[in-house]
């Protein structure tokens, strides 16, 4: 659950139930989730955020192994996110991907010993990144491979193809820090990694330029699924992979160029408790009254 504030709120104010919607045009829905996002997409409302530790890095090689780590550990509270991956990076230094690449596997599992994230453990940690960095090895970024898998087949496909890849190079069945889409969950980990590398604007700092935006699925958290609801996007009683994927349609029938570009905004929102803001109570008093076609 992202958490800006640091702590992990038990309801969420979207489901206010003085929110009354109605249909609204899908133009002016798609005026309306604009202004929130020209209001909330900015850099000062990220931190705390696992998105912030991307932001140290220049090069794509560096940004995508941190993304891989800050996403795979997206689960649990906020500030014990932030603290395991920084733990994680202090070992890394300045240069993760290089290091990586040089360091023997015994002694990244030896300076890692310890590590214990949930049910993340230093084995998983290590046996994932020295597995992505022989992806880098061959394909010179993680990137360039999804980008591949892309181009040859379903978004859906290569997402799951690429897990595949890291387990298989892993030498391990299954790992917490990689949800898989074939296996039915709505893998906001995956999806949120997928936004950071391959959106580019004020908050997500991109790197991936030859996947486009519109192929991407929203991370469906519980702020996003209960909006979702809210706006009558999804019917659906669970976040499922069905639900992300029904959810992100309705948003692509609004904006097919970039369908997850209003994700970081409207959970801001949710997570801020901004239930009073004038742009919030503008947004969630009315829902979309169709998207399948925008006027």
């Amino acid at each position: 659950m992202r958490v800006p504030d640091g702590r992990q709120h038990k309801k969420s104010h979207f489901s206010d139930k003085r929110l009354t919607a109605v249909p609204l045009p899908l133009q002016q829905l798609r005026e309306r989730l604009e202004n929130v996002y020209n209001e909330y997409n900015r850099r000062e409302f990220i931190r705390p955020d696992p998105l912030e530790f991307l932001l140290r890095y220049s090069s794509t090689e560096d940004r995508e192994i941190v993304g891989l780590i800050a996403s795979g550990l997206a689960y649990g509270r906020v500030a014990q996110i932030l603290k395991s991956t920084e733990k994680i990076l202090d070992v890394l230094g300045p240069a993760p991907s290089a290091y990586i690449r040089d360091v023997p596997h015994k002694e990244l599992s030896e300076v890692l010993a310890g590590f214990k994230h949930r049910f993340t453990t230093a084995f998983e940690m290590v046996s994932i990144l020295k597995s992505a960095s022989t992806i880098q090895k061959e394909w010179g970024l993680l990137g360039n491979m999804l980008g591949t898998l892309v181009s040859e087949g379903t978004y859906y496909n290569a997402l799951d193809r690429f897990v595949e890849t890291l387990l298989e190079g892993s030498g391990m069945e299954k790992c917490s820090l990689l949800p898989r889409p074939s296996l039915g969950s709505a893998c906001k980990r995956l999806h949120l990694f997928m936004r950071w590398m391959v959106r580019r604007d004020a908050v997500d700092p991109g790197g991936w330029e030859w996947i486009s935006p519109s192929v991407l699925i929203v991370p469906l958290d519980v702020h996003m699924f209960r909006a979702a609801g809210v706006l009558g996007f999804t019917g659906r009683k669970t976040a499922s992979y069905a639900a992300a994927f029904e959810i992100t349609e309705s948003f692509r029938a609004i904006n097919p160029d970039d369908p997850v570009k209003y994700d970081f905004a409207l959970t801001r929102m949710g997570i801020q408790g901004l239930q009073h803001d004038t742009l919030f109570r503008e947004l969630f008093s009315g829902k979309a009254a169709s998207t399948r076609a925008v006027p």
